[in-house]
């Protein structure tokens, strides 16, 4: 415990985001960083608990108590080191992870935890600044070779790890680039992909092969990877976006959330784009259907194109604000209002409205129609959805469905491989990551449906630890 008072005489100061007129103007990243001196006062506020609940509530297992006072003492090369022994790309964590960490920290008893998050993205920029992020090259190499299909996280998270083993890596992506959810998904104000590059520059000088372009199952036979490899890891994630299908869904204007955002990361990216699938917002009406991250990352991504308006709408209830719960605390996850940077440059949202169909004239959206509903529970105790009111129908140009993955693709690899999937069509593993397809493991969404980031990684880090296994 680095400073055993910080708790009680240092504030909790954030680094805050960019001035709104500034970041919406271009897609750099929103948050803003704190000097040195700042980031190790803040990070002297850790009191070692006795238990550390922050331990718990982390899906990795970070040690926070113990780089949060190396950070104190200026000691940034083993900070790093610590948060990697949990954790194999803190940089991207420390950007964009929800920090159930920071929910479960003690001073969260008083509305004031430590800035772990942003704790931890500090630790991993200096480390790279001042030259400590070097490629760890293994020693000795044990002659097996292992195939990860899927870049994201838990698929980056996989190789690195067998990698570090001394086994021969090759991770093979269907996309034009390495990065998956990560390029793809998140935007670049939230992620920049340089941080993205720097590390895989640094996998790819430890020994890890990158193979893009290629779709296993489509543009090449899995069945061939089987001969080739000593071990097959599916890291292909949830891929298949939960639909709306109601009147109009046809309509031209009316998308998934991916369809929009992986448009925009591909062109800030400098990608080429045929000119059908530019979607772009200048001067429309946006409706976001969905209420959590993604369509977040819908709104600041419109609002930088120049949307006129913009209306985000939950069919659940609005969630009380933080400070309206009486104590959430330990809870990682508790169910309150989030409002994210985003929504601070300029939307209306919107709760309890049900969407009943998609209006438009000559194949295109023009209006959508809405309704208020209320919720109940009947005598099984099963929710229920009322409509009140009247409907009402808004003039909107795009609509965005920002719903949720419901498993993945089964077309292709999976089907082509014979592999089972459980009652939501994820692929089916058992205690060992394995599939029932020998020497064929699972890890990340594809196996537990959608997730966080900070889960996918743990996910690729223990299915790694039993590919491990099986290979020695």
């Amino acid at each position: 415990m680095g400073n055993p008072k910080a708790f009680l005489t240092v504030k909790r100061k954030e680094a805050g985001y960019r001035p709104l007129q500034d970041r919406i103007a271009d897609f750099g990243e929103v948050e803003q960083t704190l000097n040195t001196e700042d980031r190790r006062e803040q990070a002297s506020r850790c009191m070692d608990c006795g238990v550390p609940f922050c331990h718990w509530a982390c899906p990795l297992g970070n040690k926070m108590p113990e780089w949060q006072e190396y950070i104190y003492k200026g000691n940034w090369k083993l900070a790093a080191e610590v948060l990697q022994q949990t954790n194999d790309f803190p940089e991207f964590t420390g950007r964009i992870c929800p920090a159930p960490c920071e929910k479960s920290c003690v001073l969260s008893l008083h509305r004031s935890p430590v800035t772990i998050r942003e704790n931890e993205a500090a630790a991993l920029e200096q480390a790279y600044n001042l030259g400590y992020m070097l490629p760890k090259i293994p020693k000795t190499r044990t002659g097996k070779k292992v195939a990860v299909i899927g870049s994201g996280p838990a698929g980056l998270a996989v190789a690195n790890q067998l990698n570090q083993k001394g086994h021969d890596v090759t991770v093979y992506e269907k996309s034009s680039k390495i990065g998956g959810l990560l390029r793809f998904g998140i935007p670049d104000f939230k992620l920049n992909k340089n941080v993205i590059d720097r590390r895989l520059a640094l996998m790819e000088a430890e020994g890890v092969k990158f193979v893009t372009g290629i779709e296993i199952g489509k543009d090449s036979k899995a069945k061939a990877l089987l001969k080739e490899y000593d071990a097959v890891c599916l890291a292909v994630g949830s891929q298949v976006p939960r639909n709306l299908p109601i009147e109009g869904r046809e309509l031209k204007g009316v998308y998934y959330a991916m369809e929009y955002l992986t448009m925009q990361n591909k062109l800030v990216g400098k990608e080429e784009i045929n000119s059908d699938g530019i979607i772009d917002a200048k001067g429309k009406n946006v409706l976001v259907i969905g209420g959590g991250d993604t369509g977040s990352d819908c709104i600041g991504t419109a609002n930088r194109q120049g949307a006129a308006n913009i209306l985000q709408i939950e069919i659940l209830p609005k969630p009380p604000k933080l400070e309206d719960i009486e104590n959430p605390w330990p809870e990682s996850f508790p169910v309150v209002l989030k409002t994210s940077s985003s929504h601070m440059e300029g939307c209306e949202r919107r709760w309890s409205l049900n969407t009943k169909r998609f209006i438009g004239e000559n194949g295109i959206l023009t209006g959508v129609e809405l309704v208020e509903i209320e919720w109940s529970k009947d005598e099984k105790g099963n929710h229920v959805m009322k409509e009140i009111g009247k409907p009402e129908i808004l003039k909107i140009d795009l609509v965005f469905l920002a719903l949720g993955f419901v498993h993945p693709t089964q077309e292709g690899l999976l089907e082509e491989l014979g592999l089972n999937v459980d009652g939501r069509k994820n692929v089916a593993t058992d205690a060992k990551r394995a599939t029932n397809v020998p020497k064929v493991f699972g890890a990340g969404d594809c196996v537990s449906g959608q997730s966080l980031v900070v889960k996918c990684i743990a996910s690729g880090r223990e299915t790694a630890k039993h590919i491990h296994s099986f290979l020695t």
